[in-house]
């Protein structure tokens, strides 16, 4: 009897070693199916919780990228519009993107959910279930068209520069006009606009920055002279800085390859796509394809902005 026992025991152990080996075989084995099993849990941990089912339209977004989206301390705007609560914070957002997400939020008959991210992690914290889309002024490319899934644009944006006021490069019209200079350019990092710096012929591409804030200090404290960025986010950092001066290059003689940056798209997970259609139905219902009413709604919200924005 007491063999047996033991014999018993030894196999279990030897059971419980083989699945503890097997484990530690996926893990270190693949570290792509260990995030992808991880991702799907997650969501499908999310959707128990959010979209359709805990009526919450949960959206991403930096919260301090003015005037798409911005933080502040009060509940509403100067002009008494309603501001967002920011999810587990005692702040509010505000901004075009949150505009458009209070209407699609009142279409769809969804309570609207701002959560706040860094730029650098938005995707992976949709891709983990923390919100289910991204409104914060994203640019559509083909490069994220591999990770997410979008709607038809919400903005349509033209891009410009930025560099400072009474320097070197304030009466610069044509993108040949910094060729050879050896400026130093600068953008905000992970975004369209980072390829567009080597279309530059013998600039200096020094360090780029996580927000555009951080852009707009360096042109104005000498560290980069030209910053490429999006015409009304430029517009907004001009109301507060007077050291910025704004210039729209010549169609005949600009950048190539940015028209991807000028369509501003909701992104849902890749696999997400009926979600993705749920949002896009909501826009066609409002009629969110308007390029004179997004132009009209972006004039208004950069008015309403907080001076510290």
């Amino acid at each position: 009897m007491k063999k047996r026992k033991l014999l018993s025991i030894m196999a279990a152990g030897i059971m419980a070693v083989s699945v503890l080996g097997g484990c530690g075989s996926d893990s270190s084995g693949s570290a792509g199916s260990s995030t992808s099993s991880g991702t799907e849990n997650a969501q499908s941990a999310q959707s128990d919780t959010s979209g359709e089912a805990g009526n919450v339209l949960r959206v991403g977004m930096e919260c301090a990228y003015a005037p798409f989206n911005w933080t502040q301390d009060s509940e509403t705007t100067a002009d008494g519009t309603t501001a967002v609560p920011i999810y587990g914070s005692d702040y509010y957002a505000y901004g075009y993107d949150v505009a458009v997400a209070q209407m699609l939020a009142e279409e769809m008959g969804m309570e609207l959910e701002v959560h706040k991210v860094e730029w650098s992690s938005i995707g992976i914290s949709m891709d983990a279930g923390d919100y289910d889309c991204i409104i914060a002024g994203m640019g559509r490319t083909a490069e994220r068209e591999m990770s997410y899934a979008f709607t038809d644009p919400y903005y349509y944006r033209d891009n410009c520069i930025v560099v400072k006021k009474g320097g070197d490069y304030e009466n610069v019209t044509k993108l040949s006009d910094l060729a050879g200079t050896g400026c130093k350019l600068t953008t905000q990092l992970g975004t369209g606009w980072v390829p567009l710096l080597d279309q530059v012929e013998g600039a200096q591409t020094g360090a780029n920055y996580e927000t555009t804030s951080e852009c707009f200090m360096a042109i104005s404290n000498g560290t980069a002279d030209v910053c490429i960025v999006d015409l009304p986010t430029a517009q907004s950092a001009a109301l507060t800085n007077d050291d910025l001066t704004i210039i729209t290059l010549d169609e005949s003689d600009t950048f190539t390859g940015d028209d991807e940056m000028v369509n501003v798209c909701i992104a849902t997970r890749k696999d997400d796509t009926e979600f993705r259609d749920k949002l896009q139905e909501a826009m066609d219902a409002i009629g969110w394809n308007d390029k004179e009413k997004m132009d009209e709604l972006m004039s208004q919200v950069i008015t309403q902005q907080p001076a510290a924005n």
